[in-house]
């Protein structure tokens, strides 16, 4: 089966309202707390994607039943400490680095040995940044040299921690908070600035959870052995999908985007100040609170004239995701955009600071990139007439989807290898592409 995609026309104008999947990283959170209450939770817009299935079938393995029917996932908790370990169990988080980071936290206490798989992408990743710290609540852990496959051996009595994590990483942090619900005593946690949605559904659920904060750092403290009520929730759509749209608009001339209920949570949004930066046209409307989580519709127009930006370093971890599709603006912006600090890029399902200078260069934008910056000639007036061909990218769905608006708002005759990449994040990428050209 030819598993690549081919385009070589340019988008026509458009003005549209869509609707986008569920929240990724909201989703999967949801379904491991859910494991964790007694008794049954459901949730509506789940996403149902690759990294969603293989958190079901984690959880399965581990004796916790769900149900999908239609819109709606049920989720049969079994407790704190409730999980059935059997003997020799693997569990194959696919390409889910959420789910493999985070579902560690949860098996601290683990009564057998466990063993942590993953695709070939996932088990590049490094991993002692979340078995460094659950090592100190007990378990113990054998990597591959910081990789999967990692196998772990809980310990009877996990004892609360001191955590300072340094590089803006919500997994990292929220593995951690999830070990903290199965310890006596207080967990402490120091935090550089990152998505909070762990924190929110902790306060949403009555977990005893204390949050303040300065510039730089979240200061978390957790105490464990809370008995989590059975709890149903509705996921918001998710911003790092609704981003590849948004470019696609603010790129496509004449044309005009609504997406509905996105989460806008700000530690999230770096992608919409960015981009505002830049003078994009965006606004949120029907803004609504969900739980803690801010809710709005997203509008946007195109914009003719973008400019070029020293992006500040502080908006990295809250636009970590979007990158790759911020270089397409900035490549069409009117001077030099300058990016720096993002190492953690190349920490990513591929390099994507690698990948988003390569695509550039493709493109025929100069860039000057580093371990941890990319400098982008933007070229306000370019327009693409030869053959690119994306492949070996290590089916990372975000280079594959920021390479298709790429083919749409600037043209040439674009091959896009493995298409089936998205499954994991957005599987209804490709159709809502199509709903949006009609």
């Amino acid at each position: 089966m030819n598993n690549s995609i081919l385009i070589n026309k340019i988008i026509k104008p458009f003005n549209k309202t869509i609707k986008i999947e569920g929240d990724k990283s909201i989703s999967i959170r949801w379904a491991l707390l859910a494991s964790q209450a007694e008794g049954k939770s459901t949730s509506t817009n789940l996403l149902k994607s690759e990294d969603i299935i293989s958190t079901l079938e984690c959880l399965k393995k581990l004796g916790v039943n769900s149900i999908i029917r239609k819109n709606k996932c049920e989720i049969n908790g079994v407790g704190l400490n409730g999980f059935n370990y059997k003997k020799n169990i693997i569990l194959n988080a696919g390409n889910s680095g959420t789910l493999a980071r985070l579902i560690l936290g949860l098996l601290i206490h683990a009564k057998e040995k466990i063993k942590i798989i993953g695709d070939k992408s996932l088990s590049k990743r490094d991993f002692l940044r979340v078995t460094k710290p659950l090592e100190k609540f007990g378990a113990k852990f054998k990597t591959n040299n910081g990789k999967l496959p990692i196998t772990i051996f809980g310990t009877k009595t996990p004892k609360p921690i001191n955590y300072s994590e340094n590089k803006g990483s919500a997994q990292c942090k929220s593995s951690v908070m999830l070990a903290s619900l199965n310890t006596n005593g207080e967990t402490k946690i120091k935090a550089r600035k990152s998505r909070d949605h762990s924190e929110l559904l902790f306060k949403y659920l009555s977990i005893p959870i204390k949050i303040s904060k300065n510039k730089k750092f979240d200061y978390i403290k957790v105490s464990g052995k809370k008995k989590i009520k059975p709890f149903n929730y509705r996921i918001p759509s998710d911003i790092s999908s609704s981003a590849f749209f948004i470019v696609l608009t603010i790129l496509s001339k004449n044309s005009k985007l609504v997406i509905k209920s996105v989460n806008v949570n700000p530690s999230r949004t770096g992608i919409i100040k960015i981009l505002k930066l830049m003078g994009a046209d965006i606004r949120f409307k029907n803004i609504s609170n969900y739980n803690g989580e801010k809710i709005a519709d997203i509008h946007v127009k195109e914009n003719k004239y973008l400019k070029a930006i020293n992006c500040p370093p502080n908006l990295n971890t809250s636009a970590i995701d979007e990158f790759l599709i911020i270089f397409l603006v900035a490549a069409k912006a009117k001077g030099i955009s300058t990016f720096k600090k993002l190492s953690e890029l190349n920490q990513k399902e591929s390099p994507r600071l690698e990948w988003g200078s390569k695509i550039l260069n493709l493109m025929g934008i100069k860039t000057i990139t580093t371990k941890d910056s990319i400098k982008i000639y933007g070229n306000p007036n370019l327009k693409i007439d030869k053959e690119i061909i994306i492949k070996n990218y290590l089916k990372d769905h975000r280079v594959f989807m920021t390479s298709v608006i790429a083919s749409l708002v600037f043209g040439g005759k674009w091959t896009i290898h493995d298409r089936d990449s998205i499954k994991t994040s957005f599987p209804s990428f490709l159709k809502i592409i199509k709903d949006i050209k009609k």
